[in-house]
């Protein structure tokens, strides 16, 4: 089994935080091709980041394609930062996603030496509370997880730790 993020819009698709849970939850309920790990959405759902764990991304996809969920992007994806069981009970508060396009000559290991290394300067920022991380296999770019009271305080973190940031999306607050 491996770990899969999917990107998706959803705008268009369903029109309130009710519809996208429902939506969500008809997903976990008949999807057979895996097992939804998480989902997280921006506000106006025009970006919507699944995690899930599957034995075949193309009938994973293909599902998908049939529930009315149009699958943009693709990538095998590796957890830093947190144990997967961790990540499926999802008690902590997220409401930030930080994207970092990784330099083409970075590799795994060189990423969590680098991740290992840098990580004790959150606490130079104690506002902000990193949850995990979903690092393409590819290594084309990796996706943050935060806790924190605006953008601004998301940028602090990244500069203490001395990681860019290609994007930053405020998250919906889900119920789950």
């Amino acid at each position: 089994m491996a770990l899969y993020l999917i990107e998706s819009s959803l705008e268009g698709k369903v029109e309130n935080e009710s519809a996208f849970e429902q939506k969500v939850s008809d997903l976990e309920t008949n999807l057979s091709a895996g097992e939804l790990i998480e989902v997280q959405t921006a506000t106006d759902f025009t970006r919507v980041f699944f995690i899930f764990e599957a034995s075949e991304e193309k009938a994973l996809t293909a599902e998908l394609e049939k529930a009315g969920v149009p699958v943009q992007l693709t990538k095998e994806v590796r957890i830093v930062g947190q144990d997967l069981e961790e990540a499926k009970k999802q008690k902590e508060k997220i409401n930030y996603l930080v994207e970092w396009n990784l330099p083409e000559d970075l590799s795994m290991d060189q990423y969590l030496e680098r991740k290992k290394k840098n990580s004790v300067h959150y606490a130079e920022v104690p506002e902000v509370s990193f949850s995990r991380t979903y690092v393409c296999e590819d290594m084309s770019k990796c996706l943050c997880f935060y806790d924190a009271p605006d953008d601004e305080a998301v940028v602090k973190a990244r500069e203490a730790v001395k990681a860019p940031i290609d994007d930053i999306t405020r998250l919906s607050s889900r119920k789950k």
